[in-house]
């Protein structure tokens, strides 16, 4: 049962956004807006007299109940667990904060889930569990799955976060989604299909370096390799991967066997050397000179946060296009683009699963979105644009049904 786009608050246009963004908000502003929590729950059915309560509580409710109980395919018609995302998190990679612990990661699973709200439609709930053990928080949302329609993990340390989404893949039927390895992802996807576009250039024909092999970085270069780019060469804190390279995870050897094309060895300075697009997502920082050894008018997506690997002022010396995680330089890569309108379509799918197929078809709806207005400063939508949710949402519904998992 599908719920209208109306009952989310509507997204502030972005002239708006842009006026109000002027002058950036004070720690009282910011400790106000958080007063009390940013969630509350509303009631959906009045109770104003007697009959009201008793439908909506007992005895009224027994029969839904009772219902439920004979056919528990009901449930997903007469409560909200069938459309309810829960934000799921562990408290080890908490933005640019780290292992801060599962309370202190509670406003930020709490902003998550005013932004599904906000961008999706959908009704969400912080989850924040004290434990990091894998296997102990599988075994939570299994018990607790009658209660949820979707899991969204959120900020969880890698490598533990790819264990954990592979093991609630399997072990749940409903759509699981690491937002910091896939939201990421399709951003990315969609900005270089949207900086390829303006530029009249051919993905299949370039070499992009990732900085970067934790969440984002391996699921982008997945993506990237799904999506056709012609060679991607990734870094760690020890430099390029590569076949043969000692103490390789296993992620990261699975990395080594798909990417690296042209056989490179070495550190940044080798990896850039001739490069046409940058992606970074360590936080390390790139020298100007670096810049320069790239191919002529390269693409950099420098999108660390808070401070970008480069300045965006400088990459632009050198680059045609310039993108940043940052709302206050253009081209913000920002995951709100993609995972509240991914999960919508999901769940208006009733998938079971979300699919490679899905997240390609989300990063399609981005770049499509984006091609109406498509500029050198402006490769991808706002994240408060309002067309882009629904867009997405449709999209993924459509590619869930195609890949069979609807």
């Amino acid at each position: 049962m599908e719920t209208s786009w109306k009952t989310a608050s509507p997204a502030v246009a972005p002239d708006q956004a842009a006026a109000s963004a002027a002058a950036p908000a004070t720690n009282e502003e910011i400790f106000a807006g958080h007063l009390g929590g940013k969630l509350g729950v509303a009631a959906t059915r009045p109770i104003s007299d007697s009959r009201e309560l008793s439908i909506a509580y007992t005895p009224g409710v027994a029969k839904v109940s009772t219902a439920i109980a004979e056919d528990a395919r009901l449930a997903a018609r007469y409560t909200w667990a069938h459309r309810l995302v829960v934000v799921v998190s562990d408290g080890t990679a908490v933005l640019g904060l780290g292992d801060i612990g599962a309370s202190a990661s509670l406003p930020v699973m709490e902003g998550k889930a005013v932004l599904f709200k906000t961008f999706g439609g959908l009704d969400s709930i912080p989850l924040v569990l004290d434990t990091t053990d894998v296997d102990e928080i599988v075994e939570t949302l299994v018990r607790l799955r009658p209660s949820f329609g979707a899991v969204n993990l959120e900020d969880v340390a890698a490598p533990r976060c790819f264990e954990l989404e592979a093991k609630l893949i399997d072990a749940l039927d409903c759509p699981v989604m690491h937002d910091d390895q896939h939201g990421t992802a399709i951003v990315v996807l969609a900005a270089l299909r949207g900086a390829n576009q303006v530029l009249g250039r051919d993905l299949g024909k370039q070499r992009v370096v990732i900085s970067g092999a934790g969440a984002a970085g391996v699921a982008c270069a997945k993506i990237l390799l799904s999506a056709g780019v012609g060679d991607i060469t990734v870094l760690d804190s020890r430099g390029i991967i590569h076949v043969g390279r000692d103490g390789l995870t296993p992620v990261k050897q699975e990395l080594a066997w798909s990417t690296n094309k042209a056989g490179l060895t070495g550190g940044l300075p080798e990896a850039m050397d001739g490069a046409d697009v940058f992606i970074g997502l360590s936080g390390a920082t790139i020298e100007e000179t670096l810049l320069k050894t790239m191919a002529d008018d390269p693409i950099v997506f420098a999108l660390s946060n808070p401070d970008p690997e480069v300045h965006p002022e400088v990459a632009a010396q050198y680059a045609a296009v310039v993108a940043t995680g940052r709302s206050d330089f253009p081209n913000q890569i920002n995951n709100v683009l993609a995972f509240p309108g991914v999960f919508r379509g999901a769940l208006d799918a009733g998938a079971r699963a979300i699919t490679d197929e899905m997240k390609l078809a989300a990063a399609d709806a981005i770049a499509d979105v984006a091609a109406e207005e498509l500029a050198v400063d402006k490769i991808v939508p706002s994240a408060l644009d309002p067309r882009v949710g629904p867009a997405v949402a449709a999209a993924v519904a459509q590619a869930a049904k195609d890949s069979g998992v609807a």
